[in-house]
């Protein structure tokens, strides 16, 4: 049966191997001008793999890319780039010291004569920038801006090339709704202009909203390829994992009357005013809050890794401020939100992560290495972190697998109290459930966890209370059935009324 001619690129029957480890099997594919294409799956299911064969990054071991029907070959990526096939990674593929004009034109500067055009290139970035509404001066350089910012310079980069294909990797895994809506907006003009679309995302409302097919892979292969019409959540979940996903979230724990954190009156310079709650034995506590109300930088504050003024207490007694040993020696522990560059060293192997914030546990003068590569052992059993090397750099990880590391690493140190950012930010929906059961487990077990997340359901579904900020103070708190989307966004825009308060 022949290639249809409607396809722009095409893969029939790609496999992908590193040294001995296939990590495709036999996968087929294409995209068709004027379509967005979903491709799903687990974290390691083998979407990046499947993306960077695409886009030129990696060749495929067996199997063909087709170009307009016609077999190819592409060197490297600016090879398929040439071809009109441009991808936006997740991992950003930013010059950070750069200014975003320099970023988005880069390698093909515009020139006037023998010199660099820097009024058009300034004005076509302005203009790609606004297209996304994003009205930041071209002249900045890409360090200084917010990693929302960021992501908005490669979508308005990628959109200036005028791809044939444009293939998405998580494009809206750190923007708002209100820029998610922007970016999907920007996505039907390019498909009404008869750009071929492949779009990945764990969320799959996205997926629902906007895919006209979807592909489903799972640990390598080619499971289905469907029309999006009438292909649910819960059924493109399912076959993500492929198993029957009734509850996502488990049964909330009971928290206990005893307080084991307490925050008083806590202000982190520019970014939180005031701020105070109390945290219990066995309790999920959630924080909601629009992007920039200050979450993070409060968390940060209470474990030291940001000046801050007030009173934070642990069991009663006062915490040494600004002191993330004394907050680790007190139990309590932060895992970042940004585990690629803060929470795991990429570059080193899976065991230095893991043991880094209890390595006085495998000694003092020297390291107990045979302890070590038992602790890793456990962590992979206990954690489900799923490796095809033990001797691998985490880097190497899926990110659903790099998140339960991080959480491994955290939980060596035995804390008390968990502080954890985004759990689930970019890691697919079956791994997701592992990590709200866990929780769920801590909490069972007498340990604390504030949950802080920028998904409505999750902190809706793990917590027994929630505590809302916006604009860098708490803007109230909810319990029980009063935790509700509604409740949670009037008071993160500050609109909430007596009538709704809690």
């Amino acid at each position: 049966m022949g290639e249809p001619v409607s396809a722009i690129l095409a893969a029939r029957g790609v496999t992908r191997s590193f040294g001995p480890i296939e990590v495709l099997h036999g996968v087929d594919f294409d995209l068709r001008p004027g379509e967005v294409h979903a491709l799903i799956g687990e974290n390691g299911a083998g979407k990046s793999t499947m993306m960077k064969i695409l886009a030129g990054y990696l060749a495929p071991t067996t199997g063909d890319l087709l170009l307009d029907g016609e077999p190819v070959r592409f060197t490297d990526q600016r090879d398929a780039e040439q071809a009109g096939i441009i991808m936006i990674h997740q991992e950003f593929n930013l010059a950070l010291p750069l200014t975003i004009e320099e970023n988005m034109f880069l390698g093909r500067e515009r020139r006037k004569g023998p010199f660099l055009d820097q009024k058009a290139m300034r004005a076509e970035a302005k203009g790609l920038l606004a297209r996304l509404d994003c009205h930041i001066d071209p002249r900045v350089r890409v360090k200084d801006i917010s990693v929302p910012n960021r992501q908005m310079v490669e979508i308005a980069r990628a959109i200036g090339r005028n791809a044939r294909v444009l293939i998405m990797d998580e494009p809206t895994a750190v923007l708002t709704n209100r820029e998610t809506d922007i970016l999907l907006e920007q996505i039907d003009r390019l498909r009404a202009q008869g750009t071929a679309i492949l779009y990945t995302s764990h969320k799959l409302d996205e997926i629902a909203r906007m895919a006209d097919r979807v592909t489903v892979l799972r640990d390598g292969t080619h499971i289905t390829t469907r029309a999006a019409q009438g292909f649910t959540e819960h059924a493109m979940a399912e076959a993500m994992v492929g198993r029957e996903l009734s509850d996502l979230f488990p049964e909330k724990p009971v928290p206990r009357d005893e307080v084991v954190l307490e925050v008083q009156n806590l202000t982190v310079p520019g970014k939180v005013r005031d701020a105070s709650f109390t945290l219990r034995r066995g309790e999920v506590l959630g924080f909601a809050g629009l992007v920039g109300a200050g979450r993070t930088e409060l968390m940060e504050g209470i474990v030291g890794l940001r000046p801050a003024t007030g009173r934070v207490s642990v069991h009663g007694h006062p915490l040494k401020p600004g002191s993330v040993l004394a907050a680790r020696q007190a139990g309590l522990v932060y895992l970042t939100e940004d585990r690629k560059d803060k929470g795991l060293l990429l570059g080193k192997n899976l065991v230095e992560n893991l043991t880094l914030l209890a390595l006085d546990r495998f000694g003092t003068l020297s390291i107990d290495k045979a302890a070590e590569a038992a602790a890793l052992d456990r962590a992979i059993d206990e954690f489900d972190i799923r490796v095809n090397d033990k001797e691998m750099v985490a880097g190497s990880l899926s990110g659903g697998n790099q998140q339960k590391l991080l959480l491994a690493k955290t939980m060596l140190a035995e804390p008390g109290i968990v502080i954890i950012d985004e759990p689930t930010r970019g890691i697919d929906i079956g791994t997701k459930q592992q990590i709200y059961e866990f929780i769920a487990a801590l909490a069972r077990a007498g340990k604390s966890v504030i949950v802080v997340s920028s998904e409505l359901p999750e902190v809706i579904g793990l917590a027994s209370r929630v505590v809302v900020m916006g604009r860098g103070f708490i803007a109230g708190e909810l319990t029980g059935d009063k935790i509700t989307e509604d409740a949670i966004l009037r008071r993160a825009m500050g609109v909430a009324d007596e009538k709704a308060s809690a």
